[in-house]
């Protein structure tokens, strides 16, 4: 397995005060609580406030992240970032393929249609024991990557915005 290799981001642009959404796909509950403890760290260091949408799998999660951005226009309390947890672990059929593609693809688009700072966390592995090594925050946090991730699409938006 490739070590992970996080760049430090130098940008300080300040974003508390924010507010994300975290969707998350609870087809492998262990893992997937593994995965939101990861991102939940890094949105409270980054002092940003947080809701928890939960889906049955990782194909449902961007629909779940449209439907929730629109909610939360009309109410007027927008979503300043979002981030998709799930888990896709291959089997014996085609399915895998489907859902990591799809659900990447559905996630991308949202992203750039609605020029949207969003994480994308779900991780698409062979085996358990390689979800567990990328689940796990004292092993690559891949919940921790897409906060990260959010947040600092977060912080562009907001450094561009002043400009």
């Amino acid at each position: 397995m490739a070590d992970a290799r996080r760049a430090p981001l130098k940008d300080t642009t300040d974003i508390a005060g924010a507010r994300a959404l975290i969707v998350e796909a609870r087809f492998y509950d262990d893992i997937q609580d593994a995965m939101l403890e990861g991102a939940l760290a890094e949105l409270k260091a980054a002092g940003v406030s947080h809701d928890v949408i939960t889906v049955t799998g990782s194909l449902e999660i961007p629909a779940a992240i449209a439907i929730a951005l629109d909610a939360a226009e009309k109410t007027g309390k927008p979503y300043d970032a979002v981030i998709a947890l799930g888990c896709v672990i291959r089997g014996d059929t085609i399915h895998f393929e489907i859902v990591s593609i799809e659900s990447s693809r559905a996630l991308m688009d949202l992203a750039v249609a609605r020029k949207f700072p969003l994480g994308n966390g779900i991780i698409t592995v062979n085996t358990e024991e390689q979800a567990w090594a990328r689940a796990r925050a004292s092993e690559l946090n891949k919940g921790g990557d897409a906060a990260r991730a959010a947040l600092a699409m977060l912080r562009i938006k907001r450094r561009l915005a002043k400009s």
